[in-house]
């Protein structure tokens, strides 16, 4: 895919937990331009399944949430 037909974004939410700021959730928005034919199937799958494939969504699971959001544009 050219340059620009995947952006993300990223928003940290932090919390005071026991007198500490700590990172607590983390929300992701990507927006996907897909060329003509692409398979869109395929895209919505590997959106379903990429923070259980992630080596920092894994190794952080247990203390931040994390949750997404994805805008896919066609054509």
């Amino acid at each position: 895919m050219p340059d620009g037909d995947i952006r993300c974004t990223a928003e940290g939410t932090n919390e005071v937990v026991d007198r500490v700021i700590v990172l607590t959730r983390i929300h992701v928005h990507y927006t996907i331009r897909l060329p003509e034919g692409a398979d869109r199937e395929a895209v919505d799958r590997a959106l379903a399944s990429h923070v259980s494939k992630c080596p920092t969504a894994v190794s952080i699971r247990d203390s931040v949430a994390i949750d997404w959001t994805a805008e896919v544009l066609e054509g």
